[in-house]
């Protein structure tokens, strides 16, 4: 009777610690690798300013918490070594590069809002997210072989990581936001009310120009803060109207 009271106590312990494995697995912060970002928990982070570096742009703000020390970019700002500040949202992008440092950060926390008091209302990060944008009323002739802002809303399943070309007219720029400039074309087609297309590109473009962009398309990408695409065109290049399929 005393083996089997064992057995069974034995059973139970082992039950407890699977049940106690599974749980801290799953209530993990979740990450998620396309696009290497994840988002942080919002809670409020004090740290010490150790070293910093200006673009035309942001901020890149080496702090220290807790004995530990990384990288967080905020919107520029003057800060000096020494100086205390709180922020408690934050985006995390793991081997970001900085074209204007000509440096990768293994991980980097781009803050949306950073104050030198936790009493301070926090001024909110610029993020590529625009307001919504005019349709314009110009029909643009497609690329040869390649789609229309129609196409890619009504088939976003099947060309999310595909490669596609599309000609439209540059309607709004948002310039060096995450170093890259952020596009919205149109090509006077129209899927459901969805007439305009995000791309992020390296190129230098401006709105009324009519351009050819070869890019991968993505779903569902979220930077974080409620800022999410249902569709875009990421690494968006400039294509020659010459150059064939």
């Amino acid at each position: 009777m005393k083996k089997i009271i064992y057995g069974i106590f034995a059973l139970a312990v082992l039950a407890f610690l699977a049940y106690t494995i599974w749980n801290q697995k799953n209530t993990k912060t979740e990450s998620t690798t396309e696009g290497q970002v994840e988002n942080t928990s919002p809670v409020m982070h004090t740290v010490t300013v150790k070293d910093f570096l200006n673009t035309s742009n942001y901020t890149y703000i080496k702090v220290a918490e807790n004995n530990q020390e990384y990288w967080i970019a905020v919107n520029k700002m003057e800060t000096k070594k020494g100086e205390t500040l709180y922020f408690s949202k934050s985006l995390e992008m793991k081997d970001f590069h900085s074209k204007e440092l000509n440096r990768t950060f293994d991980k980097i926390l781009f803050v949306e809002g950073i104050t030198a008091s936790p009493d301070q209302q926090a001024t909110e990060f610029v993020h590529p997210q625009m307001a919504p944008t005019p349709e314009s009323k110009q029909k643009i002739e497609p690329y040869p072989g390649g789609k229309t802002v129609k196409d890619i809303f009504a088939n976003q399943k099947t060309l999310n990581g595909k490669v596609v070309r599309i000609r439209g007219e540059v309607v709004k720029v948002n310039s060096g936001i995450l170093d890259r400039n952020w596009i919205h074309i149109q090509d006077g087609t129209d899927y459901n009310g969805s007439y305009d297309l995000l791309v992020t590109s390296k190129e230098n473009v401006k709105a009324g120009d009519v351009v050819a962009f070869e890019g991968r398309i993505a779903t569902n990408k979220n930077f974080g803060g409620g800022y999410s695409y249902p569709v875009m065109m990421e690494d968006g290049r400039i294509i020659k109207e010459n150059k064939k399929l």
